[in-house]
């Protein structure tokens, strides 16, 4: 009598499953096929943000950090809420670009800086303090090199130089270049 009642009991489970299954798939409760994000909906995000990237002999080559970062499934790019990049340099104080918001390409080599932007380097032994407020900056990572196309204000104490475009190497050799509208005031000693 036990090996009966427990066939009985095995077949009614196998049958009341396949009948939860069936009744779920064709009355609509649970829709055929994989939920897929919108794209108004992150696929994964993060509050306080960082990423490092080391040299080839481990060193600590660049930093970024932000205070939110979202990713929306199929979109080329991250979004960054306040990111900050710093470029570290062995032989003077490292570049540090922050902006208002930022797209972080998924290959990490291109990270469009919005808003507003400064570039800041710190005085240090052999070098003079620098610092660049702009808008709208594109820096390459991999390749040393940020630019825009917008207005951009050098401060290099006491020193002031404006000009419309700008394009920046912040790895040795290091080149700036104001590209149209250039105006300075210098103090002389």
């Amino acid at each position: 009598m036990t090996h009966f009642s427990d066939k009985f009991i095995y077949f009614f489970l196998l049958a009341l499953a396949l009948l939860s299954w069936w009744l779920a798939e064709y009355s609509g409760i649970i829709a055929p096929g994989k939920v897929t994000p919108t794209g108004t909906n992150p696929d994964y995000f993060s509050k306080g943000y960082s990423k490092w990237e080391m040299d080839e002999t481990g060193r600590l080559k660049s930093k970024l950090v932000a205070d939110e970062m979202k990713h929306y499934l199929g979109y080329w790019a991250t979004h960054l809420q306040k990111p900050v990049i710093q470029f570290v340099n062995e032989k003077a104080p490292p570049w540090i670009i922050a902006g208002e918001t930022g797209l972080l390409s998924n290959d990490g080599k291109q990270l469009q800086l919005n808003g507003k932007v400064t570039v800041n380097r710190a005085k240090g032994e052999t070098v003079k303090q620098l610092i660049i407020n702009t808008t709208n900056v594109l820096v390459s990572p991999e390749t040393s090199f940020a630019e825009t196309k917008e207005w951009a204000e050098l401060i290099s104490p006491p020193n002031i130089t404006t000009g419309t475009g700008m394009k920046l190497t912040y790895k040795e050799p290091i080149h700036l270049e104001l590209l149209s509208k250039v105006k300075g005031k210098y103090e002389t000693k």
